[in-house]
């Protein structure tokens, strides 16, 4: 059986424009090849660049072209989708869905003509930050006490009314709660654990995850050994799954892997071609099939859905 899949965060253009891989046969932690066990499956691509590198000139644009050629390239697998109803006509035709997001607004130096533009050219989803304080908010790692500025509230409503999902990955606490009281759509914390389980500030409180539930959004379950806890397994993640459900998130839990935007993933999964062993073990401590599959494909599904409406 093929399993239903939506990932919410992979790092895989800025790797693919950094080393000159293709995306049908790579070396990363994901590729079209790789993903034939996972029907309907769609990937959220991030665009992402270093600060440092966004300084020098424009790299919003090589990347998402290269990410584009690629996407043109494996045409009879993988299709470019700006909505639901596009993703849904890509699974009927047996293909992936691709979905492009933003990973730090610096990377349009927080200039809302500039989003707009992204969002002309596929963009649907956006972190507000990355590690990276910027003029819209401070981050989880640099001015952690710093909320959203005016101008990162015009953000927020600006993606509200094109309908880019808002994604609080990466933002400072007072952020969070700033675009949890602004917002107008469900936010996601697209790769993003629980610190209740793990004290890690890239992880969500669980104050925080119930107002995701209260705002019918959805936090993705991150592979990165740094956010599990102290012994990184499938065991050890877990446990941020079945706490998540224990705060009543059933509906509002999804995967987030950041495949290709860390060194090396979870214990026990190399890349997408192990994803089923996540599954696999949800499974066998006790979350059933439905549960499983709204975790894997469903939930995040239902907030595109809600959010990406053209």
């Amino acid at each position: 059986m093929r399993l239903p899949l939506f990932d919410g965060h992979c790092d895989t253009p800025w790797e693919m424009a950094r080393t000159g891989c293709g995306l049908k046969s790579n070396s990363l932690h994901m590729d079209l090849e790789r993903s034939w066990k996972f029907s309907p499956y769609a990937q959220m691509f991030a665009i992402w660049a270093p600060p440092e590198a966004c300084e020098d000139g424009d790299r919003f644009t090589p990347i998402l072209n290269n990410l584009l050629a690629e996407l043109d390239k494996n045409s009879e697998k993988i299709i470019l989708c700006k909505s639901a109803m596009q993703a849904r006509s890509a699974f009927r035709s047996g293909k992936t869905a691709a979905f492009i997001a933003l990973e730090g607004a610096h990377i349009i130096y927080c200039r809302p003509d500039l989003l707009e533009i992204a969002y002309s050219r596929g963009v649907r989803s956006l972190n507000i930050t990355w590690n990276n304080a910027n003029t819209l908010s401070g981050s989880h790692c640099q001015e952690p006490e710093r909320g959203l500025s005016h101008l990162g509230r015009q953000f927020v409503r600006l993606c509200n009314r094109l309908g880019i999902l808002v994604d609080v990955s990466h933002l400072s606490e007072p952020g969070f709660w700033d675009v949890a009281e602004t917002t107008s759509s469900p936010i996601i914390a697209s790769h993003s654990n629980s610190r209740g389980v793990f004290d890690h500030t890239r992880n969500l409180s669980d104050d925080q995850f119930r107002a995701i539930i209260q705002l019918g959004g959805v936090a993705g379950i991150n592979l990165c050994p740094d956010f599990i806890g102290a012994k990184p397994d499938l065991d050890s993640l877990i446990e941020h799954i079945l706490h998540f459900l224990d705060l009543g998130g059933e509906k509002n839990i999804s995967i987030g892997t950041d495949f290709d935007g860390i060194d090396m993933p979870v214990k026990g999964i190399g890349g997408i071609d192990d994803l089923d062993r996540l599954y696999d073990k949800m499974l066998s401590c006790g979350i059933d099939e439905k549960t499983a599959e709204d975790i894997f494909f469903n939930n995040l599904m239902r907030v595109v859905n809600q959010v990406c409406t053209i």
